[in-house]
């Protein structure tokens, strides 16, 4: 194994497509982004094999994710009191861009996006914003029903799509400022931990240095 991960040697910017019609709350699929709007996280340059398919997209409304996670052999697992714990995604988005800094700031947000563990039965998708540690400035929390939220779930695996609004994203503005900050982990008990490119080695869920770049490009 390299002492240093080879995906920590490479400065990435994605490009994040525009999708004008999303959301779609009242069909099946809340966003069903295409093949285009798939990020590539390229784990083999670390020897990794990816069990989930992670995609993005913009428009003026806000930003839409997709996950989509194959290959396990018991349903989700997640607690929306616990999320970091809890099988699902985790994206943390600064619309800044403020990569020179190691701490967040007002603009930099942890999102939880869990297939299931909400609801008073705990069987509901889950959607949880939490301050990110050593912080200069938190940003806005927003409410847990702020952000549309959809899943399908079996023991095979979860599909899961959600789309945050504008209002929740504190400095979203993608005509002046098209760049963002953004990094994801896809925590599962049976398959481990997929990220966008460093692990836990280097303390990605606190330090903005260490995302990538998002272009939102139309």
């Amino acid at each position: 194994m390299a002492l240093v991960p080879h995906r920590f040697l490479f400065r990435l910017s994605y490009l994040c497509q525009y999708v004008k019609r999303m959301p779609r709350p009242k069909e099946d699929r809340l966003l069903d982004l295409p093949e285009k709007c798939r990020v590539d996280n390229f784990a083999a340059m670390d020897a990794q094999t990816n069990f989930a398919q992670f995609a993005l997209a913009w428009n003026e409304l806000g930003v839409g994710v997709q996950i989509e996670v194959r290959g396990k052999s018991n349903p989700p697992q997640a607690d929306a009191s616990r999320p970091r714990g809890s099988d699902g995604l985790t994206l943390w988005l600064d619309t800044r861009e403020s990569r020179a800094s190691h701490r967040g700031t007002r603009f930099c947000h942890q999102f939880h996006f869990l297939p299931t563990g909400g609801g008073a039965e705990r069987d509901e998708p889950a959607f949880v914003q939490s301050k990110i540690n050593r912080a200069l400035e938190d940003a806005p929390l927003a409410a847990p029903h702020s952000a549309l939220l959809r899943a399908k779930t079996n023991v095979k695996g979860y599909l899961l799509e959600a789309f945050l609004p504008a209002a929740v994203l504190n400095g979203y503005d993608p005509e002046q400022h098209p760049r963002l900050g953004f990094y994801y982990s896809v925590k599962d008990e049976e398959l481990g931990e997929q990220v966008l490119s460093v692990g836990p080695e280097f303390p990605f869920w606190e330090d903005p240095s260490l995302w990538s770049v998002l272009e939102l490009v139309r």
